[in-house]
């Protein structure tokens, strides 16, 4: 196995940008050529790369196929579902050999780029990377991180729901209906609700969990076997590690199995994992499956009953529900769509292939690829981005508290800017510390980074500060913060891309400040608002409380820096002042 990073040389013309699904338990590469995607297949013939990364006893390290035979035989130099640990600080060890999850993931994509070069007989330096659009903010920067030292130019991050439907919407380009993809892979839960309109699909709501997937509803059958809870299940991995192994290889068959048959016999091993000649079995059946898994089913309902409300949208409005990744084959999933949403799900394409299908589309969007240069996609942030606050309680100030900037689902790219104040007077600095999550207090959210604004106006308490985040599609956040007549401060958080280049930085910070709307700056719409406040002074008192309502909307719009809100507000405003035979042309 080559180092990180380490790159072969092959003849090329043109850069081919290819597409990869990182998967918990499979990893696939794909291309988009010849006006449509494709998968690449592994030096094995096979499309499916198990996920998992092992070291032989002379020190080689193995991927996929190879390494999976270690996880039977001596799991304890193997390591497999590492995605579920990205952006954690903890290392895996096999053998005498430690490990990051980002490393790990690093030689999954090193090995799938060598395949894809392989069989394209062309340098691959460049990828779309797919990721649970649940994935948060350290996450996402480890796997960008995993590309880069996998020798990787990671030109997009793209959601795996997001990638499935852009399949879909690629086959069906005329097709005007409401989406909900429900992803449910080895180790990562997620549903995406979007809109399909005209070659158009607008995200409208995302949610789901990074630690619950396929794997979870094995460990339900596993501890069945074993007569115990999941932290006799976890006692009996470290006492008796071959016994689990075998036996958790038997339980992924007998959950294949299941989904064919109405039961079925799982063998049991010893103690050290071996079989006997006539082992003992254990029979389940579909309905004892689904009943031991009901725990889990009512974790999936949440996510979707909350990316259903941020949509408002009710279950019966959905007109297709998708199902991708291969732990939607089991019909206890299957019969809690019908239940849920009182229809079948549509599973027109391989649902363990369609998310790395969809990774090649947007490759092909990227390179503005002919096939596709009537495809329009839209995207949302999955979570709210905010600040820590204080909160007044008797008197007394308690700080710890979130207050959103940015709300989750909303369009992205974005820039948006909320007003706050300062707590003491003639106070000179302060500290914005930013915070991912939606949770009340700042300690149960996700910390980014913070912003030191020094050099205040001296003023009393409650003089305001102005703070604007703006986030693009790449997924780079700027704070920026000032008071009226003090200097501005900004910061652009790049924990989430790590390891940009400095002209990249330069490039993201371009694209920000073409985001930026700063209608309060504009002298018009100053004028407007003045001479609407003059006109409040010469209406008749019954007449006052429309306009009055009309230029607080207005002054809100302003502070808040919101384009389309700015433009609704603006045109209230002048209908308001229209209506009451007021010009405002001759202010």
């Amino acid at each position: 196995m080559p180092e990180f990073g380490s790159d072969s040389s092959f003849p090329t013309e043109e850069p081919v940008c290819i597409g990869i699904d990182l998967g918990t338990t499979h990893s696939l590469v794909s291309v988009f050529r010849d006006g449509k995607p494709e998968l690449i297949s592994n030096a094995h013939g096979e499309k499916l790369t198990p996920s998992i990364v092992g070291v032989l006893q002379d020190g080689q390290i193995v991927v996929g196929s190879a390494a999976r035979e270690l996880r039977v035989t001596a799991p304890e130099r193997c390591a497999w579902v590492f995605k579920r640990y990205m952006g954690q600080e903890r290392k895996l060890k096999l053998g005498d050999k430690e490990f990051t999850p980002h490393e790990l993931s690093s030689l999954v994509l090193q090995s799938l780029r060598d395949d894809a070069a392989a069989q394209l007989n062309t340098e691959i330096t460049d990828a779309v990377i797919t990721v649970p659009a649940y994935f948060n903010d350290h996450q996402r920067t480890a796997t960008r991180l995993a590309g880069e030292m996998a020798g990787l130019n990671v030109r997009r991050m793209i959601n795996e729901p997001t990638a499935a439907a852009l399949v879909y919407g690629f086959h069906a380009r005329e097709d005007e209906k409401n989406l909900c993809v429900i992803d449910l892979g080895g180790g990562t839960f997620d549903v995406t609700v979007m809109e399909v309109f005209e070659g158009t699909l607008e995200i409208r709501a995302t949610a789901g969990e990074s630690m619950l997937g396929g794997e979870d509803f094995t460990d339900r059958m596993v501890s069945a076997v074993l007569s115990g809870e999941d932290t006799q299940l976890e006692l009996a991995e470290l006492q008796q590690p071959l016994r689990v192994s075998r036996l958790r290889g038997e339980c992924e068959k007998a959950k294949r199995l299941l989904s064919k048959e109405e039961s079925c016999k799982i063998r049991l091993p010893d103690k050290d994992g071996n079989f006997a000649e006539k082992p003992k079995t254990y029979r389940l059946t579909r309905a004892d499956f689904s009943r031991m898994c009901d725990p889990l089913m009512q974790r999936i309902a949440g996510p979707i009953a909350r990316a259903l409300r941020d949509a408002e949208l009710d279950p019966k409005e959905i007109d297709d529900v998708i199902l991708v990744g291969g732990s939607t084959r089991m019909p206890v999933l299957r019969d809690f769509v019908i239940d849920y949403f009182g229809k079948p799900p549509i599973i027109d394409h391989d649902p363990d292939e369609v998310v790395a299908l969809g990774a090649a589309v947007q490759a092909a969007l990227i390179g503005q690829d002919a096939a596709v240069d009537d495809m329009v996609m839209t995207d949302v942030c999955p979570f709210t981005l905010g600040v820590e606050v204080v909160k007044e309680f008797g008197g007394h100030m308690q700080d710890g508290y979130f207050k959103p900037v940015l709300h989750r689902n909303c369009t992205i790219p974005v820039s948006r800017e909320e007003v706050f104040s300062t707590v003491a007077a003639n106070q000179t600095n302060v500290t914005l510390r930013v915070f991912q999550g939606d949770a009340r207090k700042v300690a149960d959210n996700t910390a980014l980074g913070q912003l030191e604004v020094k050099g205040l106006p001296p003023g009393p308490a409650g003089s305001p500060i102005y703070v604007r985040f703006t986030y693009d599609l790449s997924g780079v956040l700027e704070v920026e913060a000032y008071a009226p007549g003090g200097e501005r401060f900004r910061t652009v958080l790049t924990n989430h891309v790590h390891q940009l280049s400095p002209a990249q930085i330069e490039e993201a910070k371009r694209r920000i400040d073409a985001l930026k709307f700063y209608p309060r700056d504009d002298l018009d719409n100053q004028k407007l608002a003045r001479f609407a406040e003059r006109m409040l002074g010469e209406l008749h008192p019954s007449q006052r409380q429309q306009l009055d309502e009309a230029l607080d909307i207005y002054e809100d719009a302003m502070a808040r820096s919101d384009r389309e809100h700015f433009a609704s507000a603006k045109d209230t405003l002048l209908m308001v002042l229209s209506s009451l035979g007021l010009d405002h042309e001759d202010l």
